[in-house]
Formats: structure tokens, sequence, C-alpha cells
């Protein structure tokens, strides 16, 4: 499967980040805590550089906890600020705005010897599609400030949100990158729904998830649909689609529903806490 998606105002917004980058003291990254390397976007290291940076593994639930210890400190040992955050629910926002504090700390003292006081850090805060920015800045500002939504593509332009005396943050739009040089990140960043559905073609994605799983967490598809994991994958949605009822007229079975079932299964958790990739499993730079 062939995976592209770079719609017209992901530019406006990459040029938008351009023009903007001069403003700010520390570039803030979300990336899923799922994929931290496919969804993190090498253009804003392009975009970025100078800059003090700040690393948020978002949607830290979703994950899997041991493999998430590694990519912090995957991370970190490139030089990064590291924070894990559910933004749902709060949880690791008090980490970041230590983290906050300290990367700016440098940028302060300077401020301080050139006679500029209480000038507030300001930071910008970007991502791919559907990441949870926004979910984020209101989190970490303790009130709604910026629109929300589960599609990719909801925040339309930047936003500046002041939240308090000492931190002002830039919302941006989410920008994918406008080529995938290897299509695997393509595929992951579908999986966990960073990529428009209508354009995607469900069964393939649904049968190279389920490979995945019964390689990577063997018996979690067993337990959900009671199906065994051996075979073809393609067969094991077969089975999946009539066990749960997913026919078509004549009762045949219809792959596609089933396909978006396991989907809407695993994107809601109901297949518990999984990472779709680990840091052993890339040896380039990021």
């Amino acid at each position: 499967m062939h995976f592209q998606w770079y719609p017209g105002h992901m530019t406006k917004a990459r040029r938008m980040m351009q023009e903007n980058i001069k403003l700010i003291d520390l570039m803030v990254e979300l990336v899923d805590a799922r994929v931290p390397y496919s969804s993190k976007n090498p253009d804003i290291d392009e975009l970025a550089r100078n800059k003090s940076r700040l690393i948020i593994l978002n949607k830290v639930d979703m994950a899997d906890a041991q493999v998430t210890k590694e990519w912090e400190e995957y991370y970190k040992e490139k030089g990064f600020f590291v924070a894990k955050v559910n933004s749902q629910k709060g949880a690791g926002i008090k980490e970041v705005k230590k983290l906050v504090e300290e990367a700016c700390r440098e940028k302060k003292e300077r401020d301080r010897k050139r006679g500029i006081l209480n000038r507030p850090v300001r930071a910008m805060v970007a991502g791919i599609p559907n990441v949870g920015k926004s979910t984020f800045i209101n989190s970490f500002a303790g009130k709604a400030c910026a629109k929300t939504g589960n599609k990719p593509g909801v925040t339309k332009g930047k936003q500046w949100i002041k939240i308090n005396k000492n931190v002002e943050l830039l919302d941006t739009p989410g920008i994918l990158w406008p080529k995938f040089e290897d299509q695997a990140v393509g595929l992951r960043l579908a999986w966990i729904g960073s990529i428009k559905e209508e354009i995607l073609n469900t069964t393939e994605l649904t049968t190279e998830l389920l490979q995945f799983l019964c390689a990577q967490y063997p018996g979690v598809i067993k337990e959900r649909y009671g199906v065994g994991e051996e075979g073809d994958a393609v067969e094991i949605l077969s089975k999946i689609a009539e066990i749960r009822g997913c026919l078509m007229k004549g009762s045949q079975v219809d792959v596609e529903k089933a396909g978006l079932l396991v989907l809407d299964d695993y994107r809601s958790l109901r297949l518990g806490q999984i990472s779709l990739e680990r840091p052993a499993d890339f040896t380039e730079t990021v």
C-alpha cells in the first residue's frame, strides 16, 4: 500500500511555522507515544535548529509502558527534554511546566544580563495531525483555549495562547511531510488515524495490523475475538468477520466491515496498551 497525504493547507502551515520560528524560544513537539519515531516530523528538526527542544510523548495511556520508557531514554540521549503525558487526563502536565522552565533557563539568564526582565517564554507547539496538540494546550493552560477534534486537520490557523505571565504558546495546524521515505511510517500513521480514512484500503491496512499484532503481541487477537492466530492474516480477518456477524447479502463475510471494527478496537484501547515501534527498530539519527 502506498501512503501519501499532503493537502495544500499543510504547505501553508509549514510556511507559517517558518515565518514564526524567529519569534519563539522553545519548540514543543508532540509525538504519539505508540509511534514516537513515525509521528516525529523530520521537517521540524530543520525548522527548529538552534532552538531549545521539548518532546512530549502524548497518549502514554495507549502505549506499552515499558516501550515508552525506552523511547524516553532514546530521545533524552539525543539531547531533547522529554515528558510523558496523557493530555486527556492532565497526567504529566506538571512535569512539562518544569521542563519548559529548565529548557529556557539559559535564555532567561541571557535576557536578565541584558536587562530584559519578566519577558514570557514563547513556545511553538507542533506535531502531526491528530496527535493531540489542542487537547495538550487546553490541559496545559487549565482551560479551553484551542479547538479540538478527533479528525486530522481541525486546527486551521495559528493561535497565540497566554498560559500565564511566564509562558505563551503558539498552536499550529498539524503537518505531515511531503514524502514518506519509508512506507512503513505511513502504515503506522494510518493505524493510529493520522491519515484520512477515505484514501486508505481498510482491508489491507487491517491485515497488516493483524500480522504485526500476532507477531509482537501474541494472544491479543485470540483473547479479543476468539480466533486462532496461525495462518494468513486475511483468513484471520475473515474468521473475525464471521464471529462478529460482519456479513453481506448471501451470508458472505464482509472483511471491510470487520477491518473497521478491528481498527476501532485498536484505537479505542480494547486490544490493550500496544506500541507499534521500538527504538531498536531504528538505527539512523533522528
